[in-house]
């Protein structure tokens, strides 16, 4: 995921903004980390560069 793309990602929850807490990274390409809810402290993971959005209930249903 691009790091210019937080510009636009919020929280699906209650639509506040995310942060990134990255852990690995290649330039401006975020690979694996997870973003974080500023309000809720919701947490939504990176991985392999895409961020799952998914709210937490429906995230352990999706398929892999």
């Amino acid at each position: 995921m691009k790091e210019d793309l937080l510009d636009i990602l919020c929280c699906p929850l209650d639509k506040e903004d995310l942060e990134l807490e990255a852990a690995e990274t290649d330039d401006d390409e975020i690979l694996e980390g997870e973003l974080v809810c500023t309000e809720c402290g919701e947490q939504y993971p990176i991985e392999d560069g895409i961020p799952n959005l998914l709210p937490p209930d429906m995230r352990d249903e999706a398929p892999a």
